[in-house]
């Protein structure tokens, strides 16, 4: 559809942009990232024919760009400049309207029913239609942006050109104006070519982006080809980490600060516990990064508050996500840094243990009721009923854990709790079998990120050796503790 061969170019002589060549497919959507200065804006200004390049060429359907006369090229191709602070006299409308004009043979003389239907549909798109009768310079920087891009798409050229769409946009707008994009780039095939400052935006909208630096392409591909940890840090100078979004396979970048925030550095120990009849609560003075199964804000997350509550073995609530947010805001504890578990069995019965090893020390808690106890193996051959699990383990570590290492944390305290239930031979009672755990257990993992760096939290690893460890001994410790209870020791 669009093809960029060998192009280079500038201003007064001086090369900005030298030697980029790629190619973009019909319906296709390619972002152009890169720094302040790398040629991105010169680069689109090229291949709108805005600038001349000094060599190369830019080809549009296999004919090159600077042999179409202006009102020809504009039924091809539609720009969006970068927004400047101006003032026009026109009328959302009006100013809308002059997307129109290449399909005209004379100064509007020959308006059609499809003209109106374009800008119609094209101020419908990008929410400028109740702004239909304002006049432009009265409208916020926002609010223009998005009249210019309803005037570029009322132009209806198979082509589009936009220099940071998003601009001035809050992530309402952007979300809006960035899907209603994409939609046309799938529903119309309209090729779509635009440069973004948000790397993030660019990765989840796109379907390849290229990376400038210095005025040539250090990289194209699709995101997650592009979007990398080093590559990123390379080209920006800037510290960042990488991660999957978390509904589409693209992946996403956090900037990591240099700035070193005044924390506590006091270490986890058991004295950070409260035991109630009603609960087991962990307080830290610090947020600590976690990964739980927990009801409340479970999967990863910086939290302080852990909350292990007991509820009746007869407990039932058609919603229990809110019922345990009034419980837990009931007690001064905020949803925003709080991670809540249940539990059948009585709070008070929780094993609490710390352990230390040569990378940092860890505490373990573990309450655990094994009368719905469940052979996961053999859990396919019967039917299961609905019930509380009552085995919830939390391994608290002073120390960084890598991402590896949180997974790992989980695997091997897993491994030691289903150890533990094979040592105190609780069985499964539908199926006759050696249990493994109950039907809804919980786990969480949660680290300080403060003190040694912990690359690896698998059993072959100091660390690990004492999670396997304190799991195991924790999780047999309130087995016998609840065996004894029920009377059956």
């Amino acid at each position: 559809m669009l093809e960029v061969k060998n192009i280079s170019g500038g201003y007064d002589q001086k090369l900005v942009v030298e030697d980029v060549s790629f190619q973009v497919s019909k319906g296709e959507m390619l972002g152009i990232l890169g720094p302040n200065g790398s040629g991105k804006s010169t680069l689109l200004k090229l291949m709108s024919g805005i600038l001349t390049p000094s060599s190369g060429e830019v080809l549009i359907e296999g004919k090159l760009l600077k042999s179409f006369a202006s009102k020809e090229l504009a039924k091809k191709l539609a720009v969006l400049p970068q927004l400047h602070n101006q003032a026009f006299s026109h009328t959302v409308r009006e100013t809308v309207a002059l997307g129109r004009y290449p399909h005209q043979s004379g100064w509007f003389s020959t308006w059609s029913s499809e003209d109106e239907f374009a800008i119609k549909e094209a101020m419908r798109l990008t929410a400028v239609d109740k702004y239909d009768k304002h006049l432009l310079e009265l409208l916020s920087g926002g609010e223009q942006q998005r009249v210019f891009v309803a005037q570029a798409l009322a132009q209806q050229a198979p082509i589009l050109l936009l220099d940071e769409p998003t601009n001035h946009l809050d992530i309402a707008h952007q979300k809006q104006l960035l899907d209603t994009i994409k939609t046309q780039a799938i529903e119309n095939d309209i090729t779509i070519i635009s440069i973004f400052h948000d790397i993030n935006l660019a990765s989840l909208y796109c379907d390849r982006l290229l990376l400038m630096d210095q005025g040539r392409i250090k990289v194209i591909g699709e995101p997650q080809e592009v979007v990398k940890k080093s590559l990123v840090e390379n080209v920006y100078e800037a510290r960042v980490s990488t991660s999957p979004h978390p509904e589409r396979p693209k992946p996403q970048i956090t900037i990591l600060p240099d700035v070193n925030e005044k924390q506590d550095n006091q270490l986890i120990t058991s004295f950070n516990f409260k035991v109630t009849g009603d609960y087991v609560l962990f307080q830290a003075e610090n947020q600590l990064k976690t990964w739980s199964s927990a009801v409340i804000n479970a999967g990863s997350g910086w939290y302080r508050n852990f909350v292990n509550r007991r509820v009746d073995a007869q407990y039932h609530c058609d919603n229990v996500q809110e019922e345990m947010l009034n419980y837990l805001a009931a007690r001064g504890l905020s949803e925003a840094d709080t991670v809540g578990m249940m539990t059948a069995v009585r709070t008070t019965d929780a094993v609490i243990k710390e352990y230390v090893t040569p990378l940092g020390s860890l505490v373990v808690m573990v309450t655990a009721g094994v009368g719905n106890a469940v052979d996961v193996s053999r859990a396919h051959e019967v039917e299961m009923f609905p019930a509380i699990g009552t085995i919830n383990t939390w391994v608290i570590i002073n120390g960084e854990l890598a991402e590896e290492a949180f997974i790992q944390s989980v695997i091997t305290a897993t491994e030691a709790k289903t150890k533990a239930m094979a040592h105190e031979q609780v069985m499964d009672p539908r199926t006759g079998t050696l249990a493994t755990g109950t039907s809804t257990d919980s786990v969480l993992i949660a680290a300080t990120q403060k003190g040694t760096y912990i690359e690896y939290a698998g059993p072959i690893t100091e660390i690990g050796k004492k999670i396997g460890q304190g799991v195991f001994e924790c999780t047999v410790e309130a087995i016998q503790i609840y065996k004894k209870a029920k009377g059956w020791v």
